[in-house]
């Protein structure tokens, strides 16, 4: 199931073509905008105060409520845009930020507003193609959820159990305990109050894929296919899987997870590889945890360099941003993550 995104951050649209979705699926497109309502912008003090409706609009693929095998289109139309606001950084780029790789790889034809397609904006297609992956995958029986697992050294309780991520994708700031979360906002809005950004990190379960996926192969390793997923979303630095670098502390006696059978089934007591031995699947949720960058665009002033005279420059950034964009990454990253488990099974 292949997807491509278009659009820019200021055009008129953008949206998304997903290829080989499985005919007859009864797609439940309110289910696709709640997705989508949780990601948008505009909702919160602690996000950007762009604020825009995200409504999702199916061009083709579905007929009578049902996928007809037909590349899926989805489009989102922007509304609230302030291009103004770019015009004193056209040749400036924001340092961090896309804008100077675009511009040379672009050779000089880049859309600057907003960050055209290099915005997080483009993450909202992304959730709908997710939004449409997770409903595939819920016809096999395998759920995707997440939670913030720490923003600016915040960190939230612990996930002992990935059924309760359920109840996390119902909260507005979605964490598992929310006097932790009270915490980690105070910390954005006073980010916010100095013009400035946090980052911070996400943790996702995928429950229900079975043992035998993937191969040790380049190409076939699944972490490696996670990766190249959870890579595309922007903002997102690092990965670990299971345990991730908390292996460096340990003893083999500590890391390994030991074998049992629960219900006839093989499981493993603990779960510090995330589910994968050798690059294939072992029954057990892959869970890994991604690391989100600070959003690059703050308000202070920044060094950057004028392209068109080769001289350093001081620049400020003028417009709507998020102090921290995790809150809002959370579905994007389980979009992400469900995209991810379809390319592992084969779909």
């Amino acid at each position: 199931m292949r997807h491509m995104i278009f659009g820019e951050s200021h055009g008129p649209a953008i949206g998304v073509v997903l290829e080989g979705v499985p005919a007859g699926l009864e797609l439940d497109l309110e289910q696709v905008q709640k997705e989508l309502d949780r990601r948008k912008p505009g909702q919160d003090p602690a996000a950007t105060a762009r604020k825009e409706s995200d409504l999702v609009e199916v061009l083709s693929g579905v007929f009578e409520g049902k996928t007809t095998g037909a590349p899926l289109a989805m489009v989102i139309h922007n509304s609230d845009q302030h291009s103004k606001d770019y015009e004193s950084i056209r040749y400036t780029p924001r340092p961090s930020h896309g804008d100077y790789a675009g511009f040379i790889k672009s050779r000089g034809c880049l859309d600057y507003r907003g960050g055209g397609h290099f915005s997080g904006r483009l993450t909202a297609p992304l959730v709908a193609a997710g939004a449409v992956a997770k409903q595939v995958l819920a016809g096999r029986g395998i759920q995707v959820g997440a939670h913030i697992s720490s923003i600016y050294g915040i960190c939230d309780a612990a996930l002992e159990d990935p059924e309760e991520l359920k109840a996390v994708a119902a909260k507005p700031f979605p964490v598992l305990d929310d006097g932790k979360g009270e915490e980690m906002r105070q910390a954005i809005l006073e980010a916010k109050e100095a013009q400035d950004s946090v980052g911070g990190a996400i943790e996702c379960a995928v429950t229900g894929l079975p043992a035998g996926l993937g191969a040790p192969d380049f190409g076939c390793n699944v972490e490696g296919i996670f990766a190249q997923y959870l890579f595309a979303v922007p903002a997102v630095k690092g990965i670990e899987f299971g345990a991730g670098v908390a292996f460096s502390l340990m003893r083999g006696s500590e890391a390994n997870d030991p074998f049992a059978v629960e219900d006839g089934r093989v499981v493993t007591k603990t779960n510090h590889a995330g589910g994968i031995n050798g690059g294939i699947t072992n029954g057990m949720p892959v869970t890994f945890e991604v690391t989100i960058r600070p959003t690059p665009s703050i308000s202070l002033p920044q060094e950057s360099v004028d392209l068109r005279t080769g001289e350093e420059t001081e620049i400020e950034i003028h417009g709507r941003h998020d102090p921290c964009i995790v809150p809002r990454a959370v579905p994007v990253i389980e979009a992400a993550a469900a995209l991810a488990a379809c390319a592992v099974l084969g779909i």
